[in-house]
């Protein structure tokens, strides 16, 4: 999605209802929403979600839509750790019915179905990437270009984990507790550069610096390097 398309769909503000909330995991929690017949968007794109039931401080904040399109509703799961912000207390009181404003669909973190494709997640990073397994599940892999997920999670928490491993698609999904077996399986799938190979990078700023600097070092083009870096908010 081109610049201008982005900022077109920043003005495109609709009501999501909220339907209920679960917690995935310690501090992690996803909160899902009706989707309307005619919101879309590309698996691994964010919106820009605006709190509407109170006033709170910087009541809008960018989220990954982790749901697929095919899966009808929308999903966000968002890290709310012991001492949330204002705007992740007022997530946290969502009651049934009540609403969120979304902007968007927005962004280019996005699948290139023709290119074989290295995924990599940093904790709560996996996100995009469930939205994107999901939606090659439904729709298979187009020209069937090797796809690659890999998981680095320092907990061991691997959200999604067993979900990922149940889906019925040709991705490889690997997961690792450190960076240095990180770069080791980075290095082992080296020869998709020479395929024009993608990759995609989502997770903290200092995680997806660091990939990214590793990649650039080992001679991979900064243009087929895309990144989606999470803040805590």
């Amino acid at each position: 999605m081109s610049f201008f398309q982005d900022m077109i769909a920043i003005f495109k503000k609709r009501e999501l209802v909220f339907i209920e909330s679960y917690k995935e995991s310690e501090g992690v929690y996803t909160f899902i929403f009706e989707k309307d017949k005619d919101l879309t968007w590309k698996a691994g794109q964010h919106g820009l979600f605006s709190i509407t039931h109170k006033k709170v401080k910087n009541p809008t904040k960018p989220f990954t839509i982790s749901s697929a399109p095919s899966e009808n509703v929308v999903k966000l799961t968002i890290k709310i750790n012991d001492n949330p912000s204002d705007f992740k207390k007022a997530m946290l009181e969502l009651k049934q019915g009540m609403t969120i404003s979304m902007s968007g669909p927005l962004g280019s973190f996005k699948l290139n179905d023709d290119r074989p494709t290295v995924l990599i997640a940093g904790g709560i990073g996996i996100t995009p990437f469930r939205s994107i397994v999901k939606q090659i599940e439904v729709e298979g892999n187009g020209n069937k270009k090797p796809v690659h997920l890999l998981y680095m999670d320092s907990k061991k928490s691997y959200l999604f984990k067993d979900e990922l491993d149940a889906t019925n698609t040709s991705i490889s999904i690997t997961y690792f507790d450190s960076r240095d077996k990180l770069h080791q399986e980075i290095d082992a799938l080296s020869n998709l550069n020479q395929n024009n190979g993608q990759y995609l990078i989502a997770g903290p700023k200092s995680m997806v610096d660091s990939i990214t600097s590793y990649l650039q070092n080992n001679s991979i083009s900064k243009k087929n390097i895309k990144k989606y870096t999470f803040y805590g908010y």
